[in-house]
């Protein structure tokens, strides 16, 4: 067998590394807004409950706590959760845009500054031989001072079929927030 020119191999490299980064990036889809100014890091936020969306029991719930942990990551540490509402149903799920609403005016009354809430649109492991883990959400951060949306990202991902769903969310969430701009 012949060698082949290193400029063969080196080409062949190139192309198959653009051919992996295209389906990587062909697997995740996002939309995002960034804010007019930056948001206060410093400031007071809390965690609404999040709509769920979907047929996974607490998928609302399990965002908020992924959420949770990325925020304050992004040095976001006065962090607080609305009191648990009537509304939630018999299988756990976070509640309708009555709790949401009941719980947004429960952090303005507190002086809380800045709201992040949204939905879960998918949360789920896809049927077929694979299984891939797949993920949807809409996030929002509201100024409760103005009553006003400062910033907004909507974002799916899919997995791979070995890959945990928390572990795909948590990615997802992860660069969505990474446009969010913090002071």
């Amino acid at each position: 067998m012949t060698r082949q020119p290193l400029s063969v191999v080196r080409f062949l490299r190139v192309l198959m590394a653009l051919l992996l980064a295209a389906v990587a990036t062909g697997c995740s889809v996002m939309d995002r807004s960034r804010s007019a100014a930056p948001l206060e890091a410093g400031a007071r936020w809390v965690i609404l409950p999040m709509a769920n969306h979907t047929e996974t029991p607490q998928a609302g719930l399990r965002a908020e706590v992924i959420l949770e942990s990325l925020l304050r990551q992004r040095g976001v540490q006065a962090l607080a959760r609305p009191p648990a509402g009537a509304g939630a149903d018999l299988m756990g799920d976070l509640p309708d845009r009555r709790l949401q609403a009941d719980s947004q005016r429960w952090a303005a009354e507190q002086g809380i500054r800045y709201a992040l809430t949204g939905a879960v649109d998918e949360w789920r492991y896809k049927v077929g031989v694979d299984g891939e883990p797949a993920v949807g959400v809409v996030l929002q951060v509201i100024d409760l001072q103005s009553g006003d949306v400062v910033w907004t990202a909507t974002g799916a991902r899919s997995g791979w079929s070995r890959e945990a769903l928390s572990a795909v969310a948590q990615k997802l969430m992860r660069d969505l927030l990474g446009d969010l701009t913090l002071r």
